[in-house]
């Protein structure tokens, strides 16, 4: 399966691109039902909302190095049908970075907390920056329960090192970084939307203000050419490469 030129463009424009349905209905219930399972367990290693503020809030945020956890999990990041997708806005074989995203990302009602926003890139070591997310919805996604927004072409704009705090957040409160979230973007998912974003694209999600958990599967691709700075954690993890 590949993308039409028109979503190809729409990509390279935009910095990511909504693949409505891409995932059928029995895998993502049965990832869905091994997630929760995985949740329930909290199995290391994990990210807390804690962890993520610098609060003590011990709600689990995402579960993290998924692809050593089950096989439908590996499956789901070793997927046939998309590899053709994600060679074409690589421009190069697409290889799974193990080391950054490869986690089940949770919202949990009340206590989930708000991502700030954020380029990928910012927390990873890589020589350039062709690297790509794969997000897929394991349920409905809206504002409500913390949907990703995004701000178109960002992923094409220089940025001065003051338009970012110490950890690496996009600030709010600067009149040219608010200019560029007024502009902010969203699409209500469903369970089997996959979204592809670049590393270097603006995003963020809300906290969920709902009564239901809002679960969703995250992970990344770069190109084979691209390689991991020495003694970072890009470096630390395997990588898989995925034959187109």
């Amino acid at each position: 399966m590949k993308l039409s030129d028109a979503q190809l463009a729409q990509f390279e424009r935009d910095g990511y691109i909504l693949l409505r349905g891409f995932a059928d209905k029995a895998r993502c219930e049965a990832i869905l039902a091994a997630a929760k399972e995985e949740i329930e367990a909290r199995t290391p290693p994990i990210e807390t909302e804690g962890e993520y503020t610098g609060s003590n809030n011990s709600t689990l945020r995402r579960l993290r190095q998924v692809y050593d956890r089950r096989e439908i999990f590996r499956e789901w990041m070793t997927d046939k049908e998309i590899r053709p997708m994600l060679a074409q806005v690589l421009h190069d074989t697409p290889v799974l970075t193990l080391a950054h995203h490869n986690s089940i990302m949770t919202k949990m009602p009340s206590k989930s907390t708000e991502s700030r926003w954020h380029q990928d890139r910012r927390y990873w070591h890589f020589e350039n920056d062709n690297l790509v997310s794969v997000w897929l919805a394991l349920g409905d996604e809206r504002m409500e329960n913390g949907v990703l927004e995004f701000i178109d072409g960002s992923h094409k704009l220089e940025y001065r090192p003051e338009q970012f705090d110490t950890d690496t957040s996009f600030l709010t409160g600067l009149p040219e970084n608010d200019a560029l979230i007024a502009k902010k973007v969203h699409y209500d998912l469903h369970a089997g939307d996959v979204i592809l974003f670049h590393c270097r694209t603006l995003h963020h999600a809300y906290d969920n203000q709902t009564d239901e958990p809002k679960i969703a599967f995250v992970y990344t691709v770069k190109g084979a050419s691209t390689k991991p700075v020495p003694g970072t954690r890009s470096a630390e993890y395997p990588e898989v490469v995925l034959e187109v």
